[in-house]
């Protein structure tokens, strides 16, 4: 099974809610995965998420190599702490992880284009790791916008786009909200693999894993 990131189209998307719900359904079907975030900025809470839903036995270091203690971009925040984004440190921390499991989960930080250091986006990252991409959308107004404009530059990387998974972020729905989902499956050709109702604890994860082979 292939390894994969997981991108949100906004900071409050629900990347790692939904990447904690999906490590727990793989390990529950046997494969062996594993929770990684590469950059936390504020708080290791994400990481912490990550490590309660993998395997046992796993530090906060490994699942986290960089964190940083302004709750920004972190670019912003490495700049204000005095030190930059250690790329080297992130890439063996994913190799020893990928090393000893079936599939790792890398969890994105922020949106896709978020600043990572001089010259440097999310984007820039994930095109390194050059593994597929699925997209977490908070349904809420404005949604449309932000999942067109991120499915549009994940493809311009030449990255593969896994899937769509639907968060809706509110008990109640508007419009919007009911509409979402048509018009994106509409205007992009991106195969919609789950939506999640507000608080849901679990996630059918059969079509990921058919997309992951």
């Amino acid at each position: 099974m292939r390894n994969f990131i997981v991108t949100g189209t906004d900071t409050e998307a629900g990347k790692t809610y939904v990447s904690c719900l999906i490590v727990k359904a793989l390990r529950e079907r046997g494969v062996n995965a594993a929770g990684f975030k590469p950059v936390a900025c504020g708080d290791r809470q994400d990481a912490r998420l990550l490590r309660e839903a993998g395997p046992e036995g796993l530090t906060l270091d490994e699942l986290n190599p960089v964190f940083l203690k302004n709750a920004t971009c972190p670019y912003v925040a490495a700049k204000l702490e005095n030190t930059q984004v250690d790329e080297d440190a992130i890439r063996r921390a994913y190799e020893a992880l990928a090393a000893t499991h079936d599939c790792v989960l890398v969890e994105g930080v922020g949106g896709w284009e978020v600043p990572i250091a001089a010259g440097r986006r999310f984007s820039d990252m994930a095109a390194d790791f050059h593994l597929p991409i699925l997209l977490v959308i908070g349904n809420k107004l404005g949604a449309i916008n932000h999942a067109l404009l991120t499915l549009d530059a994940i493809k311009a990387r030449g990255l593969e786009c896994l899937g769509i998974i639907f968060n809706n972020v509110k008990d109640e729905w508007d419009t919007a909200c009911v509409t979402n989902r048509s018009m994106i499956e509409e205007f992009s050709d991106v195969p919609v693999l789950g939506e999640l109702i507000h608080g849901q604890d679990s996630l059918d994860v059969d079509a990921l894993m058919d997309r992951l082979g």
